[in-house]
């Protein structure tokens, strides 16, 4: 949740949300006694919320009463990752970029202030990174990729991104202040390859960059504290492709 609670917030609505992100979470099937009480719900609410939720395909009831996201979860993520406008050829592109450095290629933009990891193409040389997956969001101040699209905000703007969401530490050497953010970014322009270097994930450093004329980014990872430089040669060389003539 984010901002002021509305002054017309629809009770039943937020509560059946609650329920449906406390089940989406869990790692095991609940019961609804058990969704009842970490929601802070009465059982009689929560039998109805549900049931509900059931019919409207977003909850599963397992033969045993337990609960599992419904399969209209997953229809509702894949319709939100095709609402985003990918630049033409970007499925190509990434898969290309993986497949010649063998490194995991990403592509994501800014949405609200967050990074939106659009789309994945797995290469061998990369770690699983379980945060930079399609669909999920995180802080752009610790990613290559995020810091690139960071980079090509004017000033003002940059800094109501990174003061409105925080700068949480994800590792010892992530930067946990505009200034320090600033200082780091001060050396580059708009469009060029950005590194990072252990400040997402411990031992792992990734590369990103703009796709001109666009709010996209590609990015790739390494194991270790560098990126190869044919893996940054090659993602130079991807951008330009995905560019377009």
């Amino acid at each position: 949740m984010t901002g002021e609670e509305p002054s017309d917030l629809i009770r039943s609505v937020s509560r059946a949300l609650r329920v449906l992100e406390e089940v989406s979470r869990a790692d095991r099937p609940l019961s609804v006694k058990v969704i009842a009480r970490r929601c802070g719900l009465n059982l009689s609410t929560s039998y109805h919320l549900v049931r509900t939720l059931c019919y409207e395909g977003y909850l599963h009831r397992l033969p045993d009463g337990d609960y599992l996201p419904g399969s209209q979860v997953a229809e509702r993520f894949h319709e939100m990752l095709e609402s985003f406008e990918r630049p033409p050829r970007a499925s190509e592109v990434l898969r290309h970029l993986a497949d010649a450095s063998g490194h995991t290629a990403y592509l994501a933009q800014l949405a609200d202030g967050r990074l939106m990891v659009v789309e994945v193409a797995e290469g061998p040389r990369s770690p699983w990174l379980e945060d930079l997956q399609a669909g999920l969001e995180t802080a752009p101040h610790a990613t290559a990729l995020g810091k690139a699209l960071l980079l090509s905000l004017p000033p003002h703007v940059r800094r109501g991104v990174l003061t409105g969401h925080g700068m949480r530490r994800f590792t010892s050497v992530t930067p946990s202040s505009v200034e320090e953010l600033e200082e780091e970014l001060a050396g580059l322009r708009p469009g060029q390859v950005v590194e990072e270097h252990g400040q997402f994930r411990e031992d792992v450093a990734c590369a990103g960059a703009v796709v001109p004329g666009t709010q996209w980014a590609i990015g790739i990872s390494a194991r270790g504290l560098t990126v190869p430089t044919p893996a940054a040669a090659h993602l130079a060389l991807a951008v330009r492709d995905l560019a377009g003539p």
